[in-house]
């Protein structure tokens, strides 16, 4: 699938049952790949999804010289002899909307000396912005340049040790302190770090590589720099998100999905949520079954928040769901302050759901005071009706997905492309689950 132009059409009000199976984690693969960077051998990397955002790195790594390939599906080898500085129209070219070029810049200014970046892009769910990246890269000792045409950085006299404070716990800023740390001279202390499984998990790598990191229960982590790393041979972390993501089809649908790879642990916050929603959920070995409990559901007040919080990813599938609940919901986002994009197409197909500018929970949070609509109220019952959609975001746009599919009558749900960023093959996983739809090119 393309990223713009596709559209499905969907009959909605069949249950999704079956079992559908996860590769590893978006949020990880895309930085686990360009880690492969700062290695003087090659690495390997299993349980890859076939998702657009894979894709994109794998073309950036080809233009700066690291060689790519695949034996067997979800695995991929990555050699990084030959890694090269590439020309900025091939960077623009390849990265689209994606802001991963940024977390290129410490492993290449420590193999090269220099690094390219375009404008960068992502979804509109907020503000993203890079100035804090350039400001870490240049407390290293890099030199940045902004140029017409993007961003020219330069270390002359090589990366050195820092200590960093994060205003809030970042997992973008987190990822490019440790990029960057591992092979700077000296210590680099980082406080306020993001903790996420996906952060821990690219730890894994890096120490595997050779890295010698230190990880605090107060959000602190030290890392000592080497002079040397080697290549990795690692899983990926499943993905939890996508987990969720179905979870919550299953609670919107009336349905029952076992999603394969998915684990407890990192979903304990989630698996909270969703009981108290009325979800039921059976944990075996191999997997999460996901399933609705054939009562009434129940409303319930949520706040997002960094983890070991419930995740500003899960929020948007489960809003769904929670039109179907019996009485007043109340959604917090305080991660992501323009998130509430999606409940636009919820109401036009008979949602109720109002927006406020105030936080609607336990605590105040940082966008109180600055005039974006980050709280949402949700009353349901409600039943939807089917609509013409347009994806705006990648969660955004699985949530429409979810709402087509639990609507009565058709839906037609276009720019759908974009839910490949994140959704490896769900096309094909809608089939599976015996979702009614057509696909349109």
């Amino acid at each position: 699938m393309g990223l713009t132009g596709d559209t499905i059409t969907i009959q909605g009000g069949r249950p999704l049952r079956g079992r559908i199976e996860l590769k590893g984690a978006k949020n990880l693969v895309t930085k686990a790949m360009v880690a492969a960077i700062l290695g003087e051998t090659p690495s390997i990397l299993r349980d890859v999804p076939d998702i657009s955002d894979v894709r994109v790195v794998r073309g950036l790594l080809d233009v700066h010289g690291v060689k790519v390939t695949s034996d067997e599906e979800g695995v991929l080898h990555l050699d990084p002899s030959n890694v090269e500085i590439a020309h900025m129209a091939d960077i623009d070219a390849h990265a689209g909307s994606s802001r991963i070029p940024i977390l290129f810049c410490g492993p290449l200014l420590h193999r090269l000396g220099e690094a390219f970046i375009p404008d960068l892009g992502g979804c509109r769910i907020g503000d993203r912005p890079i100035d804090f990246h350039l400001e870490v890269l240049r407390q290293f000792g890099a030199i940045v340049e902004k140029l017409p045409s993007g961003i020219r950085m330069s270390a002359p006299n090589g990366l050195k040790g820092t200590k960093v404070h994060l205003p809030y716990p970042s997992v973008g800023a987190t990822e490019q302190v440790l990029l960057t740390a591992v092979r700077a001279d000296g210590i680099t202390e980082l406080r306020g770090a993001a903790i996420e499984p996906e952060i821990m998990d690219l730890i894994n790598i890096l120490q595997k590589m050779g890295a010698i990191i230190t990880v605090d229960t107060d959000r602190v982590i030290r890392i000592e720099g080497v002079e040397r790393l080697e290549g990795y041979s690692h899983t990926a972390l499943f993905d939890r998100n996508e987990a969720a993501s179905w979870a919550a089809a299953a609670l919107a649908t009336e349905g029952d999905i076992f999603v394969g790879g998915a684990r407890q642990p990192e979903m304990l916050t989630f698996l909270n949520v969703y009981r108290k929603v009325g979800g039921k959920f059976d944990i075996a070995d191999d997997g999460i079954r996901f399933y609705h409990p054939g009562t009434q559901l129940n409303p319930v007040i949520i706040e997002t928040d960094v983890h070991p919080g419930f995740m500003t990813d899960w929020q948007q599938p489960l809003v769904v769901a929670l039109t179907k609940a019996k009485g007043v919901s109340i959604v917090h986002e305080t991660v992501y302050e323009q998130r509430f994009g999606f409940v636009d197409a919820l109401v036009e197909m008979g949602a109720t759901i109002q927006v406020h500018k105030e936080c609607l929970g336990g605590q105040a949070c940082r966008f109180g005071q600055r005039n974006f609509n980050h709280s949402a109220v949700i009353s349901g019952p409600t039943h939807l009706r089917g609509a013409d959609i347009v994806v705006p975001d990648l969660r955004g746009g699985f949530s429409h997905l979810i709402a087509a599919l639990s609507a009565e009558g058709t839906s037609r749900v276009s720019n759908v492309g974009i839910i490949s960023r994140g959704y490896e093959k769900f096309i094909t996983k809608l089939d599976q689950l015996g979702a009614d739809f057509v696909l349109e090119g």
